[in-house]
């Protein structure tokens, strides 16, 4: 058992936090930042789903080695003045739920934390704690559920407190693939794209892909993303044949779930449709799959295939409707902890009472 939790301290009024989780990234556009968090990354058992032994050859033998500098040509093709767009978004995710959790009542600390990289996802517990936080809410950044990701950042949070003997209250919220402020934030980017750059012919979703073996052994994220999909193009008032469901990001020669992104928009080029628009609902901050895989890799494989017009729509990053929509996800899950202001009120009273009670019976000893 680890001894680096927080001392009990009789008189300490607890606090509440929201931690918001998203996947993560390197420190920096480099094969050396690269390489340990590619192998944080893809030595996740959730992630990867092959023998060890196999995958530990594989992984340190060929694509450390080789892949590490290939993918830091293209983090370095997306990467800001301030740093990963990744990290950049998520913070300031955080920073402005809190804002609007305040405008509903709920005073809160919102921290962002990384799966892989940093922030890490213990380093932020391991805080939270000392700044005496006794109710942590896990948000995960990703609106569909998937043992890959979602289930993953459920890992690393019971990792840590094995560690830890005073534990804080915890809750999880799984997933928000058809919560109706998410499917109204998705919505009004795209109205507002469509407003700025009229509309397309054709609108294609594209979600990150998974092997197709998770969706036979129960993982629900194919049926989520479709369900998203589903709600958006109703809202869209979108008929059956102006939209498209993709999915990206395969890695390996396994098959993964299918239509694949970029051979579905080379095959609608090659058929004659001149503009595509794509928008990534799964991503809730723009990254490297958004930025340089579908902006930068797909777009020059449309027009190669005879495509025209090729029109990318951001994440939602910090769009306000999505953060008021964010807002209202985390809420219900704050119901009953003393978050209000005049709750916390009373828990400081409380305190102070505990504070009195402990010194009489230190008297009496």
């Amino acid at each position: 058992m680890s001894k680096n939790s927080s001392s009990f301290q009789h008189g300490k009024a607890s606090k509440t936090a929201v931690v918001l989780v998203n996947l993560g990234t390197p420190e920096a556009p480099t094969a050396k930042a690269l390489r340990p968090y590619l192998k944080e990354f893809l030595s996740d058992t959730r992630v990867v789903e092959i023998p060890r032994l196999i995958w530990w050859f594989i992984l340190n033998c060929i694509i450390l080695p080789f892949r590490s500098k290939q993918s830091a040509a293209k983090y370095a093709a997306i990467w800001t003045a301030e740093g990963s767009p990744l990290k950049v978004h998520t913070l300031k995710q955080a920073t402005l739920l809190r804002g609007y959790l305040g405008e509903r009542g709920h005073q809160v600390d919102v921290v962002a934390a990384m799966r892989y990289g940093q922030p890490a996802v213990s380093d932020v517990l391991n805080q939270l704690q000392k700044n005496g936080c006794e109710r942590v809410l896990i948000l995960p950044a990703y609106p569909q559920y998937s043992g890959t990701t979602t289930a993953s950042i459920f890992d690393a949070v019971s990792t840590h407190y094995k560690k830890i003997r005073n534990i804080p209250e915890l809750r999880f919220i799984k997933h928000y693939h058809d919560h109706d402020g998410y499917i109204l934030a998705l919505k009004n980017s795209i109205f507002k794209h469509w407003e700025q750059n009229k509309r397309a012919g054709h609108l294609v979703m594209s979600f990150h892909g998974v092997p197709k073996r998770t969706l036979l052994l129960g993982d629900p994220y194919h049926c989520e993303c479709h369900k998203t999909a589903r709600l958006l193009a109703q809202s869209l008032g979108l008929k059956e044949d102006e939209y498209s469901v993709t999915f990206q990001s395969r890695f390996g020669k396994a098959e993964w779930l299918q239509p694949y992104t970029l051979p579905s928009i080379e095959a609608l080029a090659k058929s004659g449709t001149r503009r595509v628009d794509v928008i990534c609902p799964g991503f809730t901050s723009d990254c490297l799959e958004t930025l340089e895989e579908i902006n930068i890799e797909v777009r020059a494989a449309f027009m190669l295939a005879g495509g025209k017009e090729f029109h990318y729509i951001p994440c939602l990053n910090e769009d306000a409707l999505w953060l008021r929509a964010l807002a209202e996800i985390t809420e219900p899950h704050l119901h009953a902890w003393p978050t209000s202001f005049e709750a916390l009120r009373d828990v400081q009273q409380q305190a102070a009472a505990s504070v009195v009670w402990a010194k009489k019976i230190g008297a009496t000893q």
